[in-house]
């Protein structure tokens, strides 16, 4: 009897190292194709090395790249190296900004005011400007003016030289305008009828200055 409850126990250990075994050769062992632990937290305030940049992150292109980068077209180009040296400049962005110009100073031109005119223009525009507001003043003549829109707005040239970006705008717009004098006659234009005005104005400004803000220096065409 003690040897059949012998050969019973020995049985049994048999089998649990048979078992113990079995979960080694399972668990026990690395096969190379474990997930990686996951970081609970992360000291650091600087980003992982090997996370994706930002949206808003622009990266600069190299020297070789900006080489190969630059466009063929002479217009195109001038702007390319405005906008590497502003890297906030946007061709439509600027265009945006000046119909908007445009449409102020020929209205403010228009009413004679020079307090509008004046943070728009060069001192040399100003001067011709205030020079024909004051014309029109001594004979006592007003301007009947509205501005109805734009047909065409685009750029027609660009430089930079140093620091001076220069961008010249062909403005392609409509606008009813009738010029009275100190009797009420109608003198030049029509108050009745839109006109087709096509300007050219030059707008400049220096690329490392803060002020955003690009001064008409230049414009021929039809002024109100």
């Amino acid at each position: 009897m003690p040897n059949a409850q012998y050969l019973e126990i020995l049985v049994l250990a048999v089998v649990a190292a048979v078992i113990l075994f079995r979960l080694y050769t399972v668990l026990g062992r690395r096969t190379g194709n474990e997930r990686p632990p996951q970081e609970s937290y992360r000291l650091s305030g600087n980003p992982p090395a090997d996370a994706p940049p930002k949206d808003n992150v622009v990266p600069l292109p190299s020297r070789s790249e900006q080489i190969a980068e630059r466009p063929a077209d002479p217009v195109a180009r001038d702007l390319f190296d405005i906008k590497l040296a502003d890297r906030t400049f946007e061709n439509e962005h600027f265009l945006s900004g000046a119909r908007a110009a445009y449409e102020t100073i020929v209205t403010a031109f228009a009413r004679g005011d020079r307090a509008v005119l004046k943070p728009l223009l060069s001192a040399e525009v100003f001067a011709a400007f205030t020079g024909v507001i004051a014309g029109r003043e001594q004979r006592k003549e007003t301007v009947d003016f509205t501005f109805v829109g734009f047909k065409d707005v685009k750029i027609v040239h660009a430089s930079l030289k140093n620091r001076a970006a220069e961008i010249t705008v062909a403005i392609g717009a409509q606008f009813i305008s009738a010029t009275v004098d100190a009797d009420g006659k109608t003198i030049e234009g029509d108050a009745k009828s839109v006109r087709d005005v096509t300007d050219v104005w030059t707008f400049t400004r220096d690329v490392k200055a803060r002020d955003p803000n690009w001064l008409l220096v230049a414009t021929s065409g039809g002024m109100p």
